[in-house]
């Protein structure tokens, strides 16, 4: 799609094909690190979305999650919010502990930044960090309404975890990070100056998320 806006019609053969030419390599999915605490007697809510990550509206499904990037200092773990209309990051935050307070200062940007109307959905897994006291007690402040995964099946926060494989592939695990703060800066400048704003999304037409909400506002 970006040769072709420029005016070189080529298609994913011919691409392939000089990829290989080239000794270009795809960076490929590694195995997955389970970092899900569910093992707690905390309340767990009912898997309202079901599977279903389409949502016709801004602010009527959300979804997050946390995962880990690994710097010379140690882990750096990521908590995010994605809007499912669009796929867009609305909130995120970053600690070197992987604790509840980093899931609510990710929910708390999301909620500063789109201001979600009363009844929309949070969807979450079942962790520790989600379930605990206080996170629940912020999304009732908000009016959001949990929702969380299936015990052990990480297919129902599909969405989000798509995000992480292509933070990771394009980012990550394409150099090493010596300081947990040079991670958190290149996580920025990914999340608001490239995924966000121009990283082109199959699920969306081929737009950006910012692109596509301009689209349908």
């Amino acid at each position: 799609m970006e040769l072709k806006e420029v005016g070189l019609a080529v298609g994913e053969r011919r691409v392939g094909r000089l990829m290989k030419i080239n000794g270009i390599k795809p960076v490929r999915t590694r195995k997955h690190k389970v970092t899900t605490d569910s093992h707690h007697r905390l309340g767990v809510a009912a898997n309202w979305l079901d599977g279903d990550f389409a949502a016709d509206a801004p602010n009527r499904k959300w979804a997050g999650d946390i995962t880990y990037i690994w710097t010379s200092e140690g882990w750096l773990y990521l908590a995010v919010i994605l809007d499912l209309h669009s796929r867009r990051v609305v909130g995120w935050a970053v600690s070197d502990r992987m604790k509840k307070d980093l899931a609510i200062r990710a929910l708390d940007m999301a909620v500063r930044l789109r201001q979600p109307p009363e009844g929309c959905f949070f969807h979450s897994d079942r962790g520790s960090q989600y379930c605990s006291y206080d996170y629940q007690k912020k999304l009732q402040a908000y009016g959001l309404r949990p929702s969380m995964s299936g015990k052990g099946n990480c297919y129902d926060n599909a969405s989000v975890e798509t995000f992480f494989k292509s933070l990771k592939a394009e980012l990550i695990w394409r150099q090493s990070w010596p300081t947990r703060r040079q991670a958190e800066a290149a996580i920025f400048q990914y999340i608001n100056g490239f995924y966000n704003t121009r990283r082109r999304h199959s699920y969306l037409g081929g737009i950006s998320p910012l692109a596509f909400e301009a689209k349908v506002a």
